[in-house]
């Protein structure tokens, strides 16, 4: 009696030690928006680990086309970590006093200069040319001014820039000219070789970026945040989403064709297009004082050109979210 006693005793411990273990390890529901594009990639695995309930927390993703969708969740609340253009995020951090925190680069610039020629290999090389570009009044024109400014080249004068709406029209002048010069971001720049073998790549400007610049500054095109509320109540939970972040960027980048596969599985690109593209997609997880340099430096040269693109001021060192090693 006495043993069988004792062995109930031990089972009604044993249950009441799981039920402890599973409440204060308690999954955490997060939802996480993210752009279409290179600025998504990157997260792939994540988003596949937790459809199949393997991540640390509950996801639940927003695939966006647009980013004013993002920067109302973020606002509402209702999306708490988000991938993000790089200065959307210095304008949501401006424009709600503080409340948006940067945690990390996930994407490094995904601009390049593409030619049907053969004459482009410096940027000096752009003086006196025609360039077909999108993005007037953005951060594709912002780059180039500064590329070309750098290189002692007046964007005004020294060429002539030929804004078009969509990457398709510029895609549509690279197939008609036998010497045309284009900027396009990945993965449209894989699509216009795919679809037209006339079409090289000339410039990374990424590379070129820093070739230039003295300050360690790139070009950054998109960035993780998360609302600073969410993360002052759920940091373990951040902190774990970004390190999952960080080996899905990684698993991306060395298996290509797996990762473009579950891309085209969550609609974002076709795998056709992304296995080509991703070795060109810059996509990275920069965390700590490199990310703070480089975005730092970046913001300012968008800044100096228009403040209203980073909205309005350069943001504060509380912007920078440092993940806890």
């Amino acid at each position: 009696m006495k043993k069988i006693k004792g062995l109930i005793l031990t089972i009604i411990c044993i249950l009441m030690f799981t039920g402890c273990t599973k409440e204060n390890s308690k999954k955490v529901d997060i939802n996480i928006g993210a752009l279409k594009g290179p600025t998504s990639m990157g997260m792939i695995k994540v988003m596949e680990d937790g459809s199949n309930g393997e991540t640390a927390n509950n996801y639940n993703f927003v695939i966006a086309g647009a980013a004013d969708e993002i920067s109302t969740g973020l606002a509402k609340g209702e999306i708490d970590i988000a991938a993000i253009p790089c200065n959307l995020a210095s304008v949501l951090y401006n424009n709600t006093g503080g409340k948006i925190k940067l945690a990390g680069i996930n994407t490094l610039g995904v601009l390049y200069i593409v030619e049907t020629g053969d004459s482009i290999n410096t940027i000096e090389d752009l003086r006196g040319k025609t360039i077909y570009s999108t993005g007037k009044g953005t951060t594709p024109e912002y780059i180039l001014n500064y590329l070309l400014s750098s290189s002692k080249i007046d964007p005004e004068k020294d060429v002539e820039i030929i804004y078009k709406t969509e990457a398709t029209e510029v895609a549509a002048v690279l197939s008609e000219a036998e010497d045309a010069v284009a900027m396009l971001p990945q993965p449209y720049v894989t699509t216009v070789m795919m679809n037209n073998d006339k079409v090289r790549i000339a410039l990374d400007t990424t590379t070129e970026w820093e070739r230039v610049s003295n300050d360690g500054s790139s070009v950054v095109t998109g960035v993780v945040v998360v609302r600073s509320e969410f993360l002052e109540n759920n940091k373990e939970a951040v902190d774990a989403f970004l390190n999952e972040y960080t080996a899905s960027t990684s698993y991306v980048n060395e298996n290509i064709e797996e990762a473009s596969e579950l891309i085209e599985k969550f609609d974002i690109f076709k795998a056709a297009v992304t296995k080509k593209a991703i070795p060109y997609s810059n996509i990275v997880f920069i965390q700590g004082d490199e990310m703070k340099t480089k975005v730092n430096g970046y913001l300012s040269v968008l800044h100096d050109q228009n403040p209203k693109s980073v909205g309005g001021t350069i943001p504060a060192d509380d912007f920078y979210y440092i993940l806890s090693k």
